[in-house]
């Protein structure tokens, strides 16, 4: 597994408004929304941790994304 170190954000949100928000709005048109619109948001919590290359690998799959983003093998090794 490669020795490099990786680190995972975990930032949690709470965001009130009138009517239901729309299941197709992004992350960022939510907070747009709530700078200068309709929709009242506050972050409450948030959350570092270290994570190994196996980890990471897994996360990023996990995201929908592919572990040779950070240059990894599914299994966390360094790509050659």
């Amino acid at each position: 597994m490669t020795t490099r170190k990786f680190y995972k954000r975990t930032v949690t949100i709470e965001v009130l408004s009138e009517d239901p928000i729309p299941s197709g709005m992004n992350l960022a048109q939510i907070i747009d929304e709530s700078e200068s619109g309709e929709y009242s948001m506050r972050e409450f919590g948030e959350k570092e941790v270290e994570v190994n290359g196996k980890q990471a690998a897994r996360a990023l799959l996990k995201q929908g994304s592919d572990p040779t983003f950070f240059r990894l093998t599914k299994d966390g090794e360094d790509c050659e």
